[in-house]
């Protein structure tokens, strides 16, 4: 949220949508879009009800997730949830673009492997990103999911990650915050003694 404009986005709404709005309620905010960082279910199963209730845009994730987004269906069907609202977003994110609500801003990376299309959403002023799936505290997304590619979700995090800086703190799609410096230097999966 900026607490300057009193602007917010939702970041990956999965479900329970009525504890989003009471939040942003509480945080006395307006809502201004919802933010995908991919197109799985439990980070974006909620984004078509919940732009449809508050009438707002649907930015991310990459194109290269249209394919989940699509199979929505069959992806509650299969996992047992209630069925999902089917949606297009309204602006498909890549490498390089930027969002924006209220003042804030942030640069878009294209991080696939997790999946083709998952990106992660960069604020330098304070030095925080939003990571969806691809790093977690101690570990790293799966890729045994169809389209996940494990050489190069490991590129995503060294090659994308990492050159952000070590003081970055990342806020991860499940699990605790952590930052890219201590993960860097203690992961291991993508830590400096994977390398070897």
């Amino acid at each position: 949220m900026d607490e300057q404009t009193g602007k917010a986005a939702v970041v990956d709404p999965g479900g329970d949508l009525d504890r989003i709005v009471q939040a942003a309620r509480e945080e006395g905010v307006d809502i201004e879009k919802i933010l995908l960082t991919h197109g799985h279910l439990d980070h974006a199963g909620g984004a078509g009800e919940l732009a449809d209730r508050l009438g707002i845009p649907i930015e991310g994730p990459g194109m290269g997730d249209k394919f989940l987004l699509d199979a929505f269906r069959e992806q509650s069907r299969m996992f047992g949830f209630p069925e999902c609202k089917s949606f297009t977003p309204d602006r498909w994110l890549e490498d390089g673009d930027k969002i924006r609500f209220g003042e804030i801003e942030m640069d878009v990376y294209h991080c696939p492997g997790h999946t083709p299309g998952h990106v992660v959403f960069h604020q330098k002023e304070n030095s925080i990103a939003i990571v969806g799936d691809v790093l977690f505290k101690g570990s790293i997304g799966r890729t045994d999911f169809p389209f996940g590619n494990h050489e190069q979700l490991l590129r995503s995090i060294r090659e994308k990650l990492w050159p952000l800086g070590d003081d970055v703190e990342f806020v991860p799609g499940h699990g605790p915050t952590s930052t890219f410096g201590y993960e860097r230097k203690t992961n291991p999966f993508v830590g400096e003694a994977a390398l070897y």
